[in-house]
């Protein structure tokens, strides 16, 4: 199985080839400038300058592409339809670093975190650009993608305990009621959905356990 982790210079991209490296998994960075990441092999080239044919050898491609500035944050969904062109129609998977304010909190399906009224302002932009990204995903049959939701607290330097909880498409707790996550435990179930490959076309969440 070859991987690419796409942004593998970043915190997310950084620790899920860290992981995937880890476990001797064939794992190839693309990166615009100097590899970071773990990675043994190298694509130098920005994301929205890839071609299909610097992806046809890859069996996985990790969308680990992040924004935070209102310059750049419109880039998150322009990057998942950006891979989901390239990758139309080929066995190829698209795993996608998504975000937690898309998740329902509701049985129904009609109210998700980002609804919420102590949902932070300022985190609001965020949240409906991964939105975009994963409604963009819903309408691609015609690629091979699943999109991984963390928990509500995503912390970059969190501790790395090896124990999560799947969850589908709403907001799960853990035992002590939290939805917390690490960077690390995020970047353990990637790769085991990496691996595995259950969830094809759908969204799956993850929250850590401890």
């Amino acid at each position: 199985m070859k991987i690419a982790v796409v942004c593998a210079n970043g915190k997310a991209g950084k620790l899920i080839t860290k992981e995937a490296a880890d476990r001797g998994l064939d794992v190839t960075a693309i990166v615009r400038g100097e590899n970071r990441s773990a990675a043994g092999k190298v694509v130098l080239k920005d994301l929205f300058e890839l071609t299909s044919a610097d992806l046809a050898d890859f069996d996985v491609i990790v969308d680990a592409f992040g924004a935070w500035t209102p310059e750049t944050i419109d880039n998150i969904p322009r990057a998942v339809k950006h891979l989901c062109d390239l990758l139309s129609g080929k066995n190829t998977r698209l795993l996608i670093v998504g975000g937690a304010g898309s998740l329902y909190i509701n049985k129904e399906h009609t109210l998700c975190v980002a609804d919420g009224a102590d949902f932070p302002e300022a985190f609001k932009p965020l949240a409906e650009a991964h939105d975009k990204a994963l409604r963009h995903l819903r309408t691609r049959n015609d690629v091979n993608w699943t999109y991984i939701s963390p928990a509500g607290d995503f912390q970059a330097d969190g501790e790395r305990t090896g124990k999560y909880i799947l969850g589908g498409e709403e907001l799960t707790l853990n035992s002590k009621g939290e939805s917390v996550i690490s960077y690390a435990d995020y970047a353990i179930a990637m790769v085991d959905e990496i691996i595995k490959g259950k969830h094809v076309q759908q969204r799956i969440s993850v929250v850590s356990e401890y």
